[in-house]
């Protein structure tokens, strides 16, 4: 066996920064998760693809110029990795890690929804009723 890392954390032998990471441990520098169990679950339940490859192993190795394809909260997040981080910083800091491939999400009827101001009501006509309530959100779609 040579000196050279076995798992791929520094190609290099331990003289410049590491060109692979764990996949766990990547999408918790790059703030995708709060925690690194949390990332390495989502991995385990199989829900991670690299460069298009279903990945079930927190242990993965990443390099940059990999495509990272998962789901996060309602959409389905397409990054590529641009670097590998050395810590988990501030936010400005992860986002120089990736560059986001997925279009942008299209406006819901519901955000428009919720910042349309309230129904005008007359004063002293108090709270309205179950029926009112109703036919304003009748009218508002």
């Amino acid at each position: 066996m040579s000196g050279a890392p076995q798992n791929g954390a520094a190609g290099d032998g331990g003289n410049g920064p590491a060109r692979t990471l764990r996949i766990d441990k990547w999408l918790w520098h790059a703030r995708f998760f709060k925690s690194r169990s949390l990332a390495n679950a989502m991995v385990a339940a199989g829900r991670l693809r690299v460069n298009s490859q279903p990945i079930s192993k927190p242990h993965y190795q990443v390099r940059p110029g990999d495509v990272l394809t998962f789901p996060q909260a309602r959409r389905i997040r397409v990054v590529e990795i641009a670097a590998i981080g050395t810590r988990r910083g501030p936010a400005t800091e992860a986002q120089t890690l990736y560059t986001d491939l997925a279009p942008p999400e299209p406006r819901r009827k519901n955000d428009a929804a919720a910042e349309a101001k309230p129904a005008e009501r007359e004063r002293g006509a108090g709270r309205p009723t179950k029926k009112e309530r109703r036919e304003t959100d009748r009218l508002r779609g």
